[in-house]
C-alpha cells in the first residue's frame, strides 16, 4: 500500500534527480542519494474549509547540493481531466547569482514548502505529486529543464515536443508520468458534515382548532328587561342566525352560544345586577326564537355593570376629554367613585349619556365556534394533488413540518407559501433547500427572509449554517457569534478544529468530528443507534481504519443496499477504494 511504502520515497527522488547523465551540475550529487529524507504531513490529504493543505519538508544531507545547480520545484495535484500546480519553490547552489534559497553544501538543510489548492470534488481520486526542473551552467540543461523523477531522465527530443506543445492532453500525461507521487487521495469527510441539521424552522403560528367569535345584540331601554318587538330584528341578528345555520351541519364546528346581559354603569350599582340579571334571561328566550330551529343549547349570564364595554367605546368615540373620562376610569376601582366623578363632567356627561351609554344596555349574543382544521393526511393530499390554492398559508406551513412529504413536494409547498408567509415561509423554505444540499438556493431564501423582516434567532442560526454550507466560514463569522451551541461547534468542524467540534456535537456530526480526530472508539458510539445509510458507511470507513476489514465489509455492503450512490463513492474515497477488491470484497 502507497502509504505504507512512502518512507521509500526519499530514495526515489534521490536516484531520480541526482543521476543525470546529461546535467553535469548534478551527477556529483548522487553520491549522498539515499540521504536526501522527503515527508509530506498530512500522509493523506484532508480537505479542510474548502481547500487542501500539506507541508512537503525536504532534508538535504551535508555535502550534497551541487554549488552551481538550481532545481525548481513545483507540487501539483492532478486528478482525471485536469491538474492544479501549487507555489514553485526554487532551490540553488551557493554559487549561483540568483535570489532563491540556497543550499549550501557543506551544511545541507531541512526547507518546508506549505502548500494549499482550493478544493475541486475531481481532487478526492488524485495524486499529490512533485515535478522537478533542473538547470546547470554545463551540459544538457542549461535552461530548466523537466525531470523525470521516477527514473532521473529527461526528456527525448520527441517528448521536448509534447511539452512545447502546451497543455494538451498528451503533455499533461506526460508531466504525470515525469512527476513524484508523494501523496495519493483527499480525506473529503469533512464534506459529510450536516449542517442542515443544525437549521431552525421558525415557528409558523399554526393550530389545528381555531376560534371564532360572531357577536349580535339585543337593546334595551334605560333600566328597563323588556325587549320591544322592533329590538328583536335587526341586520346584525339575522347574519348572525344565518352563520350559526350554515355552521350548524359542519362536522368539523362546535358551536357555543352565550347570551350575556348588561346594564350601563349609571344609577345605583345592585339595581344594575338585577337589570343585567333580567337582561340576560330575556335575552336568552329572544335566542331561543331566533335559533329555534337548530336544536342549538344556549348558556345565559349577567356581568351587571359594563365598564370594559363603556372604556372601549370611550376609546373609540371623538368625545371630547375622552382622555380625561380614561384616565378616571384608570384611577378609581369602585363603580360609585368612578360614575360620581364622570357625572362631575357635566358638559361631557351629556355627550355620553347620548352616545355610549344606550349601546351598553343589552343582551348580547356570543357565538364561540371552534373549527378543526383539515387532518395532516388530508394536506398532505392536496399537495401531491397540487392543489395548494385549498390550502391557506398557515396549512402549508404546518404540512411541511409533518414528515409526511418528500423533499422536493416539502419545498415546492413552501415555495407557495412564500407568496403570503413572509419571514416564515422563507426561513422554512431555505432549511429545506439545506436539506436538499442546495446551498446557494437556502442562502437566497435566508436573505429574503432578513428582507421581510425575520429577526429571531433562527435566521441568525441558518445564516451561519448555510455560509458553512457554502464553505464561507468568514461570512459564517458574523453570525456565529449569536448562533446555538451546535452552530458554534459546526463552525469549529469546518474550520478543523475536530477535538473542540467533538465535544460539542451529538450523533452524526460528532461521529465526523471524532473520526477525523482519530478517537474511532468515540466515532462509532456517537453513532451506535444510527440505521442509516450514511452511518453504516461511516463505521466502514471507521473499521478500515482499524484494520476491521469483516466489520467494513459488512457495513458497507449494508450501506449499499440502502443507497446504491455508495457503491460508486466507495470506490473513489481514499479511506475506502486502496481496500475495495482486495480485503473488501463487494
Amino acid at each position: 500500500m502507497f502509504m505504507k511504502n512512502l518512507f521509500k520515497v526519499s530514495a526515489v527522488l534521490a536516484v531520480a534527480v541526482l543521476t543525470l547523465a546529461g546535467c553535469n551540475c548534478f551527477k556529483k550529487m548522487a553520491k549522498h542519494q539515499d540521504e536526501v529524507k522527503l515527508t509530506c504531513t498530512p500522509e493523506v490529504l484532508v480537505l479542510n474549509n474548502g481547500t487542501v493543505e500539506a507541508d512537503i519538508t525536504v532534508e538535504f544531507p551535508e555535502k550534497y547540493f551541487n554549488a552551481k545547480a538550481v532545481a525548481k520545484v513545483t507540487p501539483v495535484i492532478v486528478f482525471e481531466g485536469g491538474e492544479v500546480a501549487g507555489t514553485t519553490q526554487y532551490f540553488q547552489g551557493s554559487k549561483v547569482d540568483d535570489n532563491y534559497t540556497v543550499i549550501e553544501k557543506k551544511e545541507g538543510g531541512k526547507y518546508t514548502m506549505h502548500v494549499s489548492f482550493p478544493y475541486d470534488e475531481r481532487m478526492a481520486c488524485s495524486e499529490l505529486q512533485l515535478r522537478a526542473e533542473i538547470k546547470c551552467p554545463k551540459g544538457d540543461c542549461k535552461e530548466f529543464t523537466l525531470v523525470n523523477l521516477n527514473n532521473g531522465a529527461i526528456p527525448t527530443e520527441e517528448e521536448a515536443a509534447i511539452l512545447a506543445a502546451g497543455d494538451t492532453a498528451e503533455a499533461l500525461a506526460l508531466k504525470k508520468a515525469f512527476g513524484l507521487t508523494i501523496a495519493q487521495g483527499v480525506n473529503t469527510l469533512q464534506n459529510d458534515i450536516n449542517y442542515a441539521s443544525a437549521m431552525k424552522d421558525m415557528a409558523t403560528g399554526y393550530k389545528n382548532v381555531t376560534t371564532e367569535v360572531t357577536k349580535a345584540s339585543y337593546m334595551y331601554a334605560i333600566n328597563s328587561s323588556r325587549l320591544a318587538k322592533k329590538a328583536k330584528s335587526s341586520d346584525e341578528l339575522t347574519a348572525f342566525q344565518e352563520k350559526a345555520a350554515a355552521q350548524k351541519d359542519n362536522d368539523r364546528i362546535k358551536q357555543n352560544i352565550y347570551v350575556n346581559g348588561y346594564a350601563s354603569p349609571d344609577g345605583p350599582e345592585k339595581f344594575n345586577d338585577k337589570l343585567s340579571a333580567a337582561r340576560s334571561e330575556s335575552g336568552k328566550k329572544a335566542a331561543e326564537e331566533l335559533l329555534a330551529e337548530m336544536g342549538l343549547a344556549l348558556d345565559a349570564a349577567s356581568y351587571g355593570e359594563d365598564w370594559e364595554g363603556f372604556k372601549e367605546l370611550v376609546a373609540a368615540s371623538d368625545i371630547e376629554d375622552k382622555e380625561l373620562i380614561l384616565s378616571v376610569l384608570n384611577s378609581y376601582d369602585s363603580s360609585s367613585e368612578r360614575e360620581e366623578q364622570i357625572k362631575n363632567m357635566s358638559q361631557v356627561f351629556g355627550d355620553l349619556k347620548k352616545e355610549i351609554l344606550p349601546q351598553l344596555r343589552r343582551a348580547q349574543l356570543v357565538n364561540s365556534s371552534d373549527i378543526t382544521g383539515k387532518t395532516d393526511d388530508e394536506m398532505v393530499a392536496l399537495v401531491r394533488a397540487g392543489k395548494f390554492d385549498e390550502l391557506n398559508v398557515l396549512e402549508k406551513l404546518h404540512v411541511a413540518t409533518t414528515g409526511k412529504l418528500s423533499q422536493q413536494e416539502k419545498i415546492a409547498v413552501l415555495e407557495a407559501a412564500t407568496a403570503e408567509g413572509g419571514a416564515v415561509a422563507y426561513n422554512n423554505l431555505g432549511v429545506a433547500y439545506a436539506e436538499a444540499g442546495e446551498g446557494a438556493k437556502a442562502a437566497q431564501a435566508f436573505a429574503k427572509a432578513v428582507k421581510a423582516g425575520a429577526n429571531a434567532s433562527e435566521i441568525n442560526n441558518n445564516l451561519a449554517l448555510v455560509n458553512l454550507m457554502n464553505g464561507d466560514t468568514e461570512a459564517a463569522k458574523a453570525y456565529t457569534a449569536n448562533a446555538s451551541k451546535e452552530a458554534k461547534a459546526l463552525a469549529a468542524a469546518a474550520e478543523g478544529n475536530y477535538a473542540q467540534a467533538q465535544s460539542e456535537l451529538e450523533g452524526y456530526n460528532a461521529a465526523i468530528a471524532a473520526t477525523m480526530n482519530a478517537d474511532y472508539t468515540a466515532a462509532k458510539q456517537f453513532i451506535a443507534n444510527d440505521a442509516t445509510a450514511k452511518a453504516d458507511y461511516l463505521r466502514a470507513v471507521i473499521a478500515t481504519k482499524q484494520g476491521d476489514m469483516a466489520t467494513a465489509t459488512a457495513e458497507l455492503k449494508s450501506a449499499i443496499a440502502k443507497d446504491a450512490s455508495y457503491a460508486e463513492r466507495c470506490k473513489k474515497d481514499v479511506n475506502l477504494r486502496e481496500y475495495i477488491g482486495n480485503e473488501i470484497q463487494l
